[in-house]
């Protein structure tokens, strides 16, 4: 599969890409600033690096991998170069406190309104990873992803299971991003109280 990475020289993004190039996908990654992305495409082990609105052509699927605060404005400007390629978002709003991390007050999900700026079918994912669970290796645990187009979704799934040790698995319509999304604050809470980096496991399937 060929896989543009947008966000691809942050933390997440790039462990990732070196992941996903690790188990031979294609991977593309993407940055407001062309050089910075090939250096870290090298670094990374990818097949290349280009600015964003480069990154997304001709590729199978798109991963929206910038910060939770750029990732409605970035899918806005690249809406037209990413046309109809399926996208996968994997940011989650959170509001941080002195009594602990927040879910946001916002009825949608990143993903729904990431949907709602693109041609594309949006899927949405990988929401109990973090960039240290990553960078290491395959994060521990399982991946749950959730979308409303059979195709996107499919590639999400695809994606997804070579980047964990357990299985990734269809957690249903796009809807479901926003329980998703939350959880991330879920899991940010666990690994501040006993200093850990936490992922789940689904039991019972």
């Amino acid at each position: 599969m060929k896989v543009a990475v947008v966000g691809g020289t942050g933390d997440f993004g790039l462990a990732l890409a070196q992941r996903l190039a690790e188990a031979g996908d294609q991977v593309v990654v993407g940055s407001r600033d062309a050089e910075r992305a090939q250096a870290k495409a090298a670094e990374a082990g990818a097949f290349g690096g280009a600015a964003n609105a480069d990154a997304v052509r001709n590729v199978d699927l798109v991963v929206l991998a910038v910060k939770a605060e750029a990732a409605l404005p970035t899918a806005q400007e690249l809406a037209d170069a990413i046309g109809e390629t399926p996208v996968l978002s994997v940011a989650s709003g959170l509001r941080f406190t002195k009594t602990g991390v927040h879910p946001t007050a916002e009825d949608r999900s990143i993903a729904e309104r990431t949907q709602a700026l693109l041609r594309a079918p949006v899927s949405a994912g990988l929401h109990s990873l973090a960039a240290v669970s990553l960078a290491g290796g395959k994060a521990d645990g399982d991946a749950l992803v959730c979308g409303d187009d059979t195709l996107a979704k499919g590639l999400a799934l695809e994606l997804a299971a070579k980047v964990v040790t357990g299985r990734a698995l269809d957690a249903g319509p796009l809807t479901s991003a926003r329980a998703l999304e939350g959880m991330t604050a879920v899991i940010v809470n666990l690994n501040r109280r006993y200093k850990g980096h936490a992922g789940f496991r689904i039991v019972g399937l």
